[in-house]
């Protein structure tokens, strides 16, 4: 038997099964190095690049820890943003479906309080949320952490770098001191260090190689001079590559709106995201980009954390990051999953330190590249479009009564609809652009749940 199969663990036959139903058989590094500490009820440090598989290592120890029948809050999982809770909250629930009235909820800002606290009112077993909004409610009195048994911090170093040292303070003294506690984050600052220290006992540190097959990533390092050198070049390298999936990462929010407004004028369908977006903005720039209707993501390391796009083509890096480890992070979003992918930076004189550090820290000789030759090319222009439909979860609208919309009689090719995205209030789906206008008629002037729902086309 092999000693990395889910089964050689003390794991209930429910969850066991449930395993084997989602094809999840072979464990993934971080989960066979971490799985037997947590669930013997150890504090773990989990450090890992994204797409590692620690979510589910971390969920199935929570879901061990778990008494069904004592209908309190036992787990409590902290994220940096909402995608990444709501990515969390959907991996425990599918983790837990074998087992009967399990409840998880999802606690973040930006969404109204209302129905929330009706949530928490009728109780919940595990809490996924970001801290400030998990952090109010304790405040109000509306989560009691009593018999919590798990605390997880997920993302930390993000979470730090967002600001929310305070809040997770707060959080985790109304925690009670008898509790297993584990921490996962992609980089280990001495800052995370700090935190593991004051928070965690005898934490045992698992950590995974954070470098990338270099077969499955290509990196090119290229030299460039001022501002408008470093723009030019970032032209020059996506008319080339004509991706038709790319993250251009910045340093700041401000070289994040410049460098999407400065693309936008010169012809690149390109999107941003920043931390000072409304949440339902930035709900629709990550669902355009991550259906393929936008082609180009601008944004900085906080604001892309939870981002989940399949198959993403090119990573860039208009500015290094100041950190080797958040760099192999950055690139590690493309190359998924056996596909090639391609990771670009940029640098100039200044930031040669920078390109020394990465060197060191993936033991790779880096060589600064002249630009591929510019082409005369057009930017690329993305294959499909998003319709966005004035109804959702609330309205009882599921992704069957939009493909049934659109594809009844005399409708669209079922072929040419992309992904379907369901909110509280919103829907949205992505068609073929040769079809854009027929599918939105078919919107407009079809029923869903035996109404009309109106519906536009997202620019």
């Amino acid at each position: 038997m092999s000693d990395s199969q889910f089964k050689q663990l003390s794991l209930s036959q429910p969850l066991l099964d449930n395993l084997a139903t989602l094809g999840y058989a072979q464990m993934t590094p971080i989960q066979a190095q971490s799985l037997p500490m947590m669930l013997e009820g150890k504090d773990v440090i989990g450090q890992g690049k994204t797409g590692s598989g620690k979510t589910a290592a971390f969920g199935l120890s929570l879901l061990s820890n778990l008494n069904v029948k004592r209908f309190r809050v036992q787990s409590l999982v902290l994220c940096p943003t909402r995608e990444l809770a709501d990515q969390v909250a959907k991996e425990i629930r599918k983790l837990a479906r074998a087992i009967h009235n399990i409840k998880v909820l999802t606690l973040c800002g930006g969404m109204p309080m209302g129905p929330q606290i009706g949530s928490l009112e009728h109780g919940s077993h595990i809490l996924v949320g970001t801290p400030g909004r998990i952090l109010d409610h304790l405040e109000r009195g509306r989560i009691n952490l009593s018999e919590l048994n798990t605390l997880v911090l997920d993302e930390a170093d993000r979470m730090l770098d967002m600001g929310f040292q305070d809040a997770l303070d707060a959080i985790i003294s109304e925690a009670p001191s008898e509790r297993q506690t584990l921490l996962f984050s992609a980089t280990f600052p001495d800052k995370i260090k700090e935190v593991a220290a004051r928070i965690m006992q005898n934490p045992q540190h698992v950590k995974v190689a954070s470098t990338h097959d270099k077969s499955s990533i290509v990196q090119h390092f290229h030299k460039v001079g001022n501002d408008d050198d470093r723009m030019n070049a970032l032209e020059t390298l996506l008319l080339v590559h004509q991706p038709e999936s790319a993250v251009i990462f910045c340093n700041t929010k401000r070289e994040v709106k410049d460098v999407a407004d400065e693309l936008h004028y010169r012809g690149f369908s390109v999107i941003d995201i920043h931390g000072d977006l409304e949440q339902r903005d930035r709900n629709q720039t990550l669902v355009q980009f991550s259906n393929k209707s936008v082609s180009i993501l601008v944004a900085t390391d906080v604001a892309a954390r939870g981002l989940d796009v399949e198959n993403l083509d090119a990573v860039i890096n208009y500015q290094l990051s100041r950190d080797p480890e958040v760099h192999v992070h950055r690139i590690g979003r493309t190359g998924r999953a056996g596909s090639k992918g391609v990771a670009c930076s940029l640098f100039s004189d200044k930031e040669h330190y920078r390109v020394a550090m990465i060197d060191e820290y993936m033991d790779i000789a880096i060589d600064a590249e002249p630009l591929p030759q510019a082409q005369d090319k057009s930017p690329l222009r993305p294959k499909m479009v998003t319709i966005d439909i004035a109804g959702g979860k609330k309205q009882k609208v599921r992704a069957g009564d939009i493909l049934g919309a659109l594809t009844g009689q005399n409708g669209v090719d079922g072929k040419l609809v992309g992904k379907i995205n369901l909110f509280d209030m919103r829907s949205y789906v992505a068609v073929d652009r040769s079809i854009a206008s027929a599918a939105l008629k078919k919107l407009e002037n079809g029923k869903m749940k035996g109404r009309n729902f109106r519906a536009r086309l997202m620019k």
